[in-house]
């Protein structure tokens, strides 16, 4: 049987391109070696069509689309009885992470804060930090990206890479964890295209899908 992966884009943030996510997430879930698929919006969870159902892993670029709790608590029930999630970059931003989107935070294992002090975006150095499926053969890089920082939810998750910024603080980038039978990779880079590009991030990418895809 196919391993399938499911690229969810979602939101109205003018910021982000859902259009050139969908195209290039679903090339780099292909390349990884799934039947991949692109979808819009995360009211899908909940008595679930076949193209949601049928996925091993979800690929989430979601900028602010509607995720009730009943849709949060069905993903998080799917995720911890065996399928994966790869969230990258604003698919953590949350209106009300202690209330309304507790479930979805407790499973992504974080919450947005901020872009940190000074210019939102830039060209930085990304350091790995830990050796791991996801990270395998990808050594530090650079590239172009927007700046995230986060608040984990808790301490069950493994940091695989970190930035430094100007002040000397270091903040992690990428993490997996485990939830239940689940498998959950945050991925705070790939913002646009100038990241998408990347091989390093490629691989990243890729690699994540299949490690929580238990490809």
């Amino acid at each position: 049987m196919s391993t399938r992966a499911l690229v969810v884009v979602g939101g109205d943030d003018t910021h982000h391109d859902l259009l050139g996510a969908a195209d290039v997430l679903t090339r780099i879930g292909s390349a990884a070696g799934f039947v991949t698929s692109p979808a819009v919006g995360m009211q899908r969870f909940v008595n679930p069509r076949p193209e949601t159902a049928d996925a091993d892993v979800y690929v989430l670029y979601d900028s602010g689309a509607a995720f009730g709790g009943d849709q949060q608590a069905a993903l998080a029930a799917a995720v911890a009885a065996g399928k994966g999630v790869v969230a990258l970059h604003m698919s953590n931003v949350m209106g009300d992470p202690e209330g309304a989107d507790r479930a979805y935070r407790d499973l992504l294992g974080n919450h947005y804060l901020s872009h940190g002090p000074g210019y939102h975006e830039g060209r930085h150095r990304i350091d790995v930090v830990a050796a791991h499926p996801v990270t395998d053969g990808v050594d530090d890089f650079e590239l172009f990206d927007e700046y995230y920082e986060f608040a984990f939810a808790d301490d069950d998750h493994t940091v695989l890479a970190e930035r430094t910024r100007e002040d000397g603080v270091r903040i992690p980038v990428l993490y997996v964890r485990e939830v239940g039978e689940g498998r959950v990779v945050y991925l705070a880079l790939g913002h646009d295209m100038r990241a998408w590009g990347e091989p390093s991030f490629r691989r990243i990418l890729a690699q994540a899908i299949r490690w929580a895809g238990r490809a």
